[in-house]
């Protein structure tokens, strides 16, 4: 007796995937302080800002919509040829207290980031068949892993590093290959001669940075230093790599290091951080760091 065949299955898709336009804008209120008192109902507007066609603006209310005990958030609806006048939000976003108390709050100044999106046509009642297609998941690239790990066992080094009594063991090539600067002083024309191991002195540069700055060499990225260092501490080794990666023309790491210290800008560093920025050529580091002080001291 043949046996009962197994009725066979097919799998089918649709898909509806409606027509929109997204934007984000951020609005930085600083001086919050100096705005509190405005009144509830009273609101200070952001710059107009423009998605899907149509123009919006945030509502900031200091002492709240209806409430002065909270601040109130609106997004308005500014086009004339838009179908309604609409402002849509939270009048009780948060109890002023607690926002005083938060880490949103920082400098006396709130950062708003509203993220708004229009649909462009009405959403079609019938989706569309699509063919499901068998996939392939590609494992994302290990090369910066094997790197660090050729670094770490030092399989195959072909020079020493010697910096304020430590040794680092590296390849020349790698390093050749990453800076303009070692390339020039391991393969130039004063660069030593033979098949024996090299080894080279780099002064003025501590032992912790500098081994951050080969990771960075080896792997195009920064080892992690939350964990082992405070942020005070941190910030210190940014500088330093900033003021290697300066030294041996790693322009990629240079503008890392200045976008860190961007971010971590503050009343206690930003004179130090717009030295650095003058001494070094960081031009955007040193805008940053004028437009804080024109905003903050």
């Amino acid at each position: 007796m043949a046996a009962p065949q197994r009725p066979t299955s097919a799998t089918t898709a649709s898909v509806c995937v409606p027509d929109t336009a997204r934007g984000t804008h951020v609005f930085t209120v600083a001086g919050y302080r100096l705005h509190k008192g405005l009144g509830v109902g009273n609101f200070i507007r952001s710059a107009t800002f423009a998605v899907g066609g149509y123009d919006w603006c945030i509502r900031y209310y200091p002492d709240g919509d209806a409430n002065k005990d909270y601040i109130s958030i609106c997004v308005e609806l500014q086009s004339k040829e838009s179908v309604n006048s609409h402002v849509k939000g939270q009048s009780i976003f948060m109890q002023r207290d607690l926002l005083e108390a938060s880490p949103y709050l920082k400098d006396d100044c709130i950062v708003i980031e509203s993220d708004v999106t229009v649909l462009l046509k009405k959403i079609p009642a019938v989706a569309t068949a699509t063919t499901k297609t068998p996939e392939i998941e590609v494992p994302p690239s290990d090369l910066s892993n094997n790197l660090a790990k050729l670094l770490e066992g030092k399989k195959g080094a072909d020079l020493m590093i010697n910096v304020s009594g430590e040794t680092f063991h590296a390849h020349k090539i790698v390093l050749a290959m990453r800076s303009p600067v070692f390339e020039a002083e391991l393969y130039g024309p004063m660069a030593m001669c033979g098949t024996e191991k090299q080894c080279i002195e780099i002064v003025d540069m501590q032992p912790a940075v500098f081994g951050a700055f080969l990771h960075f060499i080896y792997t195009d990225s920064l080892p992690a230093m939350d964990d082992l260092l405070d942020r005070h501490d941190k910030r210190e080794v940014i500088r330093h790599l900033l003021v290697a990666a300066d030294r041996y023309a790693m322009d990629r790491l240079k503008l890392m290091c200045e976008a860190i210290l961007c971010k971590g800008l503050d009343a206690e560093s930003v004179v130090a951080t717009l030295a650095l920025a003058d001494q070094h050529r960081c031009s955007k580091l040193r805008d940053a760091c004028i437009e804080y002080i024109k905003l903050f001291c």
